[in-house]
């Protein structure tokens, strides 16, 4: 990889990691659109599946920088119980991901899942199809409902949906909040908290994992292309989140459905063509 398609690749991270969209789907498409496709089981592919995954905490930073006070401020010992109560339901509400996210690992369906651009294209039609009427299905919730830890588990457990690409970790955990009867802007809010342990966690994983088999990606140039996809998917992120919330507050799902139907649509129409996405030699 070089620089432009990192910069590009982390773009597309920061602006869909989100939205409703599928970050991972879109990620995918944008490596096969820019030629991103190392030979198979080579020291490269190992490292841009890893890409996939690492520059995410980038963008999970942006969660931390934008909502510093739900995650540091204590002030008065109140502050403390509201800070335990907070963690212990992220903790709870990542719980079943990791369990269905190792498994799915350890199998090797989710190394087989992350390179199928046609999984990426049904899940966007399938997903978006679903987002059309989800607002009428679950409504807009309730301000005095409760974030209890029986409510966080169960948005952890449609957390799990987001092992597959194209179904979109942030579609999948407010839709399970609204379910829960949250608002969507709140169901919205805990689905950015919970990236952060999940895909603190999803990053240590794939580093580890690369250090493990083979230390040889560490090179110089890897290593930078990894610290600008960060940096680039940090900033991104900042401004997409902000823009999100106020967006999906008034509006709804119903674009970001149109959107995906579109666009894995003219994915899926041209695969059965035959034709490549490759457009950058």
């Amino acid at each position: 990889m070089d620089t432009i398609q990192t910069i590009i690749i982390a773009i597309v991270e920061g602006l869909t990691e989100f939205l409703p969209v599928s970050s991972t789907g879109h990620m995918i498409i944008a490596q096969s659109i820019l030629g991103v496709e190392p030979a198979p089981g080579t020291t490269e592919e190992a490292f841009v599946h890893a890409f996939t995954f690492i520059i995410q905490f980038g963008a999970i930073l942006s969660v931390v920088c934008l909502y510093w006070r739900q995650f540091f401020q204590i002030r008065h010992r109140a502050d403390w119980r509201e800070k335990k109560r907070f963690y212990g339901l992220l903790i709870i509400g990542v719980l079943p991901a990791v369990v269905v996210g190792l498994a799915a690992k350890k199998s090797g369906v989710l190394d087989w899942l992350l390179g199928s651009v046609w999984v990426v294209a049904a899940m966007l039609v399938i997903g978006g199809i679903f987002m059309l009427f989800c607002d009428r299905l679950f409504g807009d919730g309730s301000d005095a409902t409760p974030l209890t830890p029986k409510r966080a588990f169960w948005i952890g457990v449609f957390q799990c949906l987001s092992v597959i690409p194209g179904m979109s970790r942030s579609m999948a955990t407010i839709v399970g909040g609204m379910q829960q009867r949250l608002t969507r802007r709140r169901a919205a809010e805990f689905s950015f908290f919970l990236a952060v342990p999940t895909m603190a966690g999803a990053t240590l994983l794939d580093l580890l994992d690369l250090m493990k088999e083979n230390a040889d990606w560490a090179t110089a140039h890897n290593i930078t292309m990894l610290c600008v996809g960060c940096v680039v998917a940090f900033v991104v992120a900042l401004a997409a989140m902000k823009w999100f919330v106020a967006f999906l507050s008034r509006y709804g799902f119903k674009a970001f459905g149109w959107y995906r139907i579109i666009v894995g649509s003219i994915i899926l129409a041209m695969l059965l063509c035959g034709q490549s996405l490759v457009m950058v030699d």
